[in-house]
């Protein structure tokens, strides 16, 4: 067995058991290291020892086999995540991966997930295993129907959700606060939540107050670890992670809502924008998805 293979196996084993990984999570990492290792062995590399122009060739290689986008971006997503383990156990001194996030030239990343996506991503969310695709499902939800910063997302307590609110009250910067609305699906996905946090509880902390509890330093779950779940969901639902962060779930709290005509003035209320300026760069995405909508749709758009 080759280092890149040992390598590829501690990494499956950290996922495993660091990370609770769903069982479906590890099935494709495994398969698209292997599809990775079977290719870079054809140059005479390994793993262990690919450079960054192995790495990219690789990527070119999907395309060239006619890989689907989706298929694509989930490999390219293992790769990066196995050299980013690589590089914290410090068996390698750089990332051969690094620049393969990079977009080509003339395509640009978008600014903004689409509703499909959004939806595929809740749904890669609530597949993990028991408790953990619960818990995650709830944090997307949350922050897709009521526009949370991450701060405050982990920051919420569990009495602002205990009794089933139809909104919060939302302490942002500054300390000021304002009402975020909750739909039915962010509601259910609490609920369903809720029945199985008590498996995340610290041992021996019944009375913890945090409605999403850890066993780490802080009690609480961190921004930092909520950012690497939607990683692993969003590798999971096929879409690259480079275009996945919560900050992006708030992005498209805002420019969906302008999409589906809401005013400029709620969505400022919404968000905790002091200033409405700053609100106004979600309409840009908006205003491009509704002239694109007008060019493609509208009988005279179509002309020519």
């Amino acid at each position: 067995m080759s280092k890149g293979s040992d390598w590829a196996d501690a990494f499956l084993e950290m996922m495993a058991v660091e990370r609770a990984a769903a069982k479906n999570t590890l099935t494709a990492y495994s398969k698209d290291l292997l599809d990775a290792q079977g290719f870079l062995a054809g140059r005479g590399r390994d793993l262990s020892d690919a450079s960054a122009e192995d790495v990219e060739a690789y990527f070119a290689d999907l395309a060239e086999r006619g890989a689907s986008p989706a298929t694509a971006a989930r490999r390219r997503a293992s790769v990066r995540q196995f050299y980013r383990f690589v590089l914290t156990e410090t068996w390698r001194s750089d990332d051969p991966s690094r620049r393969v996030d990079a977009p080509k030239k003339g395509r640009p990343l978008p600014k903004v997930l689409s509703r499909d996506e959004v939806d595929r991503l809740i749904a890669a969310a609530g597949a993990r295993d028991g408790g953990q695709g619960l818990r995650l499902a709830c944090m997307v939800e949350l922050i897709y129907a009521s526009g949370l910063r991450v701060s405050e997302l982990t920051g919420l307590p569990l009495a602002a959700l205990a009794r089933d609110p139809a909104y919060l009250i939302v302490k942002g910067k500054g300390g000021k606060e304002r009402l975020a609305p909750l739909n039915e699906a962010a509601r259910t996905a609490v609920k369903a939540y809720l029945e199985a946090r008590k498996g995340f509880l610290p041992k021996g902390d019944l009375a913890n107050p945090w409605l999403f509890p850890s066993r780490g330093k802080g009690g609480r779950l961190t921004p930092r670890r909520f950012a690497q779940l939607l990683d692993e969901a969003a590798a999971d639902a096929g879409i690259d992670p480079a275009r996945v962060s919560p900050h992006v779930l708030r992005h498209a709290f805002a420019t969906h809502l302008l999409e589906g005509g809401a005013d400029l003035r709620v969505v400022q209320k919404l968000l905790g924008h002091a200033d409405i300026a700053t609100t106004q760069i979600y309409t840009h995405v908006a205003s491009d998805h509704l002239a694109e909508v007008v060019a493609t749709k509208h009988p005279l758009g179509r002309k020519g």
